[in-house]
């Protein structure tokens, strides 16, 4: 998934009755956010999920994630009004609807999800970035020594520092999640690096004129290891599908009438049908021109040698994409520390108290306020943020494996946040009774994918932890 959208423009906006920016959104609009809410490095890895698979099973695994996120949209976007009447409450986001619909202790399971599943991508885009600035490195010294130069440099720690060094110096930035050109760039960046992956691989195949990979997929040493596969490559198709997670914040930007949830409905089918088509896409092509040799990161694997310049263009990319996308994710934790410390010790000096610190000695004036010249530093603010980056780059290094831990995060959160919470609140919002037709479908819709995102879940530990030992 891409970065979340601040769906709040930059200036004042007007307000409506309840003192929420007032709604002008439209189909279109809706189309355009769910695309850019979905599309995101997770594509890169379909390439090989499909190679996994193979070219009957892949093709399907996607179209079935296609149906499920429909499924899931379709049955969260009626739990934007409680309790259902156009002119009952709203809720403005998906942690409003569950603590609406289900109670407190399934906000807390919620919240819990959402933020470890936030906390994990910091993680995922740690170990992606140094991954595109190695294979950077790496194009290069093949485009300039030739394809048999010793290219494989083993430099993805450093740039995982590196990485993480800038984003404790963004992590500082006053409203950072509040600059709303970080996601116009965001998705700029994920069409482009999307586009390229999806047209060298059509390239590559047209060049070759031949159509590689086979039915059953890679062949592995023994069945088990074929099934541990096929279950990461399940992970890695459900870390790029669903966005139920910013579903009723993109449905609140939805002027009414018609009702919110009817426009919703249409942007669904044409976002998910998009979505599907290019998604497809990336990953048949790029099966086709490598076959059972399709890298983990379809950019970074090499694959491709030439042109090195777009090879570079497109990490380039992607490494923008997620110096701003982590930022998106992460501002959202450190807020919620933020009101939990504030909270819980209004009276610490160290939590609450800030201190006016001149970074530019040249400028004068901006007094104790933080005016030109001055910052703002909080001692609190300081210290979780600066271990908070430190903790997720220190877990990439020691867990650098970007297929392994897509499929660990897309499982992990797949069937409580994008199933279980949702038909659950349907359930309630439709007044469904147990044990009637439409109650029991819902339910035996939430067993199967239980039942395929533990098996996902389960394939992906176990990748990560054959690979750390191994």
């Amino acid at each position: 998934m891409a970065p979340q959208l601040p769906l709040e423009v930059a200036s004042a906006p007007k307000l409506d009755d309840d003192g929420h920016p007032q709604r002008t959104g439209n189909l279109w609009t809706c189309v355009a956010h769910i695309i850019t809410a979905v599309i995101g490095c997770g594509v890169l890895a379909l390439s090989w999920s499909v190679a996994q698979l193979g070219w009957v099973a892949g093709p399907i695994a996607m179209v079935c994630f296609a149906f499920v996120t429909y499924i899931s949209a379709f049955l969260l976007s009626h739990c934007y009004r409680s309790p259902g009447s156009e002119k009952m409450q709203r809720n403005y986001s998906y942690m409003d609807a569950v603590r609406v619909h289900l109670g407190r202790k399934h906000t807390w399971l919620c919240g819990l999800l959402q933020y470890l599943n936030l906390y994990g991508i910091g993680i995922a885009y740690t170990i992606t970035t140094a991954t595109c600035m190695r294979a950077i490195k790496r194009a290069n010294c093949y485009h300039s020594e030739g394809r048999d130069a010793p290219c494989d440099s083993n430099g993805e720690h450093f740039y995982m520092l590196l990485f993480g060094a800038a984003q404790l110096l963004l992590s500082f930035i006053p409203n950072f999640h509040k600059m709303a050109w970080l996601s116009v760039v965001a998705a700029i960046m994920s069409f482009a690096y999307s586009t390229i992956g999806l047209g060298l691989g059509l390239a590559k195949t047209i060049g070759d004129g031949t159509v590689k990979g086979n039915i059953a997929g890679v062949a592995m040493a023994t069945p088990m290891q074929k099934v541990w596969r096929v279950a990461q490559a399940i992970g890695d198709i459900a870390f790029a599908y669903p966005y139920t997670i910013v579903l009723l914040e993109i449905q609140d930007t939805l002027r009414s009438p018609p009702p919110e949830s009817e426009t919703m409905q249409k942007g669904n089918v044409i976002a998910v049908l998009a979505t599907t088509f290019f998604y497809l896409c990336v990953g048949c092509f790029g099966y086709s021109a490598f076959g059972n040799a399709a890298p983990g990161n379809l950019l970074t694997g090499f694959g491709f040698y030439e042109p090195y310049w777009l090879i570079d263009f497109a990490n380039a990319c992607i490494v923008l994409h997620l110096l701003g996308g982590y930022q998106m994710f992460s501002q959202q934790i450190f807020t919620f520390a933020d009101r939990c410390f504030a909270a819980s010790f209004p009276n610490s000096a160290f939590v609450n108290r800030s201190y006016s610190v001149k970074i530019l000695p040249w400028r004068r004036g901006g007094g104790g306020g933080g005016g030109a010249g001055r910052y703002e530093v909080n001692l609190q603010r300081v210290c979780f943020r600066t271990v908070y980056v430190a903790s997720t780059t220190g877990l990439a290094l020691v867990f650098p494996y970007f297929n392994e831990v897509l499929g660990v995060l897309g499982a992990l959160v797949f069937w409580p946040l994008a199933i279980y919470l949702p038909v659950e609140m349907y359930c309630v919002q439709r007044r469904i009774s147990p044990w009637t037709p439409r109650w029991a479908a819902l339910q035996a819709f939430s067993v199967v994918c239980f039942v395929v995102g533990t098996f996902a879940f389960v394939g992906s530990v176990e990748g990560v932890i054959r690979k750390r030992l191994g």
